[in-house]
């Protein structure tokens, strides 16, 4: 019974780490959306249309990086 308790601390904490892992990548996303996108999904084809839209203009870029990283 008591490491089932534990399991479920454990779930909850790992929970709380996701959603703040989350809502670290969501503000990179709005400063550097590039670099929201790379530690998301990694090197890839995302990336690249999140840089080239970023280059373009910054606000398609964030608006892409946010999409990507909260689908």
């Amino acid at each position: 019974m008591v490491a089932h308790l534990v399991l479920i601390n454990n779930g909850k904490h790992s929970l709380k780490r996701d959603y703040m892992n989350k809502l670290v990548l969501i503000i990179l996303c709005v400063l550097l959306p590039p670099l929201g996108v790379f530690f998301d999904k990694g090197i890839g084809k995302d990336l690249l249309i999140n840089i080239i839209l970023t280059i373009f203009f910054w606000v398609p870029g964030m608006i892409h990086a946010l999409w990507v990283t909260t689908r």
